[in-house]
This record gives structure tokens, sequence and C-alpha cells, in this order.
């Protein structure tokens, strides 16, 4: 059996990546992306809108961006922890600018995963709508350059736990307001 060199693989793929951001289309749509995925604020935002627009379900709304929320924060305690240093690639400057220095796990994509379980979990739209756009934030902060894919997938990871820990207390507020056969 071979053995497999994960830090290898995880650069290489970045590189390959990162360098599709060389097209000025590519790269202003990871930029985009990468902006609004910032701290979790598309759905952050989303969470809020919808909880205004949807009364019957508003309290899984705020609940919901409320576990949105959470993961982020965790995300954020772990990369204290772990403190895994951003990318730098020869001749590939990253897209965008990071507030911190720290890139593992990757917060975008642990608030992309949490909002897409707990988003799914309260509307079938959420559950078409959201994944793509998760999946894009994701990629975005590879194309940008200031991410690992590890660092990516285990903020998938931490995201979708997160949101799954959270699912009772989710699951309570739908049920309260529209019984226990309305998830969906």
């Amino acid at each position: 059996m071979r053995h497999v060199n994960w830090e290898h693989a995880d650069r290489r793929l970045l590189a390959a990546l990162r360098d599709c951001g060389r097209d000025p289309r590519v790269a202003a749509t990871a930029r985009a992306l990468s902006h609004g995925g910032e701290h979790g604020a598309v759905w952050l935002a989303a969470g809020l809108v919808c909880a205004a627009a949807d009364r019957e379900r508003r309290q899984g709304w705020l609940r919901g961006t409320a576990l949105v929320g959470a993961a982020h924060l965790a995300s954020m305690g772990v990369k204290r922890v772990v403190r895994r240093p951003r990318p730098r690639l020869p001749r590939l400057e990253p897209l965008v600018k990071t507030l911190g220095r720290h890139s593992f796990p990757s917060s975008h994509a642990t608030a992309a995963a949490a909002a897409t379980v707990v988003f799914g979990a309260l509307r079938p739209a959420g559950g078409r709508l959201v994944p793509p756009l998760a999946a894009a934030i994701c990629v975005s902060r590879l194309v940008v350059g200031v991410h690992y894919p590890t660092d990516v997938a285990a903020g998938a990871l931490l995201g979708g736990l997160t949101a799954r820990l959270g699912a009772g207390w989710l699951r309570a507020a739908a049920d309260a307001c529209c019984g226990s056969d309305s998830h969906g």
C-alpha cells in the first residue's frame, strides 16, 4: 500500500485551485464569494431575513442563525488552539487580505456547512439553494489562496457537526410552530 503525503497533496491541490484565480473573471467571483462569507455574514443575513419573512418558522430561523454563529465561533476557537499559518505559495499571492493569520479550520467553510444543515432542515428550498452557494464559498477560499484544502474540509466537518449537535434545539422550535411532520 502506497503512503499518501497529505501535506504535499494539500499544497498541490491548493496551487492548482489558486492558479484558476489568474483568470480575472474567476478571481473577481472568488473575491466576491470570499467577502460575502466573511464572518458568516451571508448566512447570518439570510437567516435573519428568513426569520423576518417566514413568521411561521421565525423561532426556527433565529435558532438556526444562532447555530451558524456558534459554529463560526467554534472555528475561531479551534484556530486559536491549532495556529496553523496561512498558506504561502511561490509566485501566487493571495487575492484577498485576511484579518487573521491562522487557517485551520476555515471559518468560511464552518459557517457554510452549518447553514447548509440548518437552513435545509427548516425549508426544502434551503436544502436545494444553500449547498451550491456554500460549496462555492468553500472553493473560493482555495482560489483566493488563503486556505489549504484540509482547512476547508475540517471547517465543513466542524460546521456540520455543530449544526447536528444543535438539531434537537432547532427541531423543538420547528415542532412548536408547525408540528412534527413539517420538517422538510
